[in-house]
């Protein structure tokens, strides 16, 4: 990161991509860089910030909880992806927690210049109400995987979109994911998901790999349901 210039890194962050340089510039020299260590809350559930984050390096993981301290995980966010928007636009506090689950990187810009830009940028304001639309609809589809979908269904979903392709064209999931994640995901219990977990191991449709992977043996194969 101390190799480029606050404007380099303005210039390459999709959402600020198409702006003049007279006003990457304005936003560059308002911007701040932090530095946010694995487990530090970039904003908080019920909370105002006054800014939006920029994505830089790292991931991040989108939490609610409720009043009895029970949480979800909505959403994992990387390199150009931001927070804080909605907050900023409705002047409301924050409707979930985003946490750092890795050394993450950002670039910090508040309020008055988010604004100034979004009136004076229409690129801007279309990448952010892009943006808003990708999060509803993800929302969406998250309301109705948990009304309509099984729990073996639900895991299975997540499995899938966390898999990369290897270079033997096999779907791995590389880092470890813990059943706990998964149960946060896809709004189960632990010991419900290790029982998933244990049936799709005993099926052959997943492998579990030496340090905490997960190789999916056949994508099209994984069942989407269990009697």
């Amino acid at each position: 990161m101390s190799m480029l210039s606050t404007l380099d890194l303005i210039r390459r962050v999709p959402m600020f991509s198409k702006l003049s340089l007279e006003q990457a510039e304005f936003l560059a020299a308002g911007v701040v860089k932090h530095r946010f260590k694995k487990g530090e809350r970039i904003v908080e559930q019920n909370h105002k910030s006054d800014a939006l984050y920029i994505i830089l390096s790292g991931r991040a993981r989108v939490l609610m909880t409720d009043a009895k301290g029970r949480e979800v995980i909505l959403a994992t966010l990387q390199t150009g992806d931001y927070i804080g928007e909605m907050s900023l636009i409705d002047n409301e506090a924050h409707s979930a927690t985003v946490e750092a689950e890795i050394q993450t990187d950002a670039l910090e810009l508040g309020r008055a210049d988010f604004m100034r830009s979004l009136s004076e940028s229409s690129s801007m304001a279309f990448a952010v109400m892009g943006g808003l639309v990708q999060r509803l609809r993800h929302a969406d589809e998250k309301i109705g995987s948990l009304a309509l979908m099984s729990v073996y269904d639900r895991v299975a979903d997540v499995l899938l979109k966390a898999a990369k392709a290897s270079p033997n064209n096999d779907m791995v999931i590389r880092e470890k994911i813990s059943r706990q994640d998964v149960a946060k995901m896809v709004g189960a219990s632990r010991e419900m998901v290790s029982r998933v977990m244990k049936d799709f191991e005993e099926q052959g449709f997943v492998e579990l790999l030496e340090g905490g992977g997960i190789r999916v043996v056949e994508q099209s194969a994984v069942p989407t349901s269990f009697s």
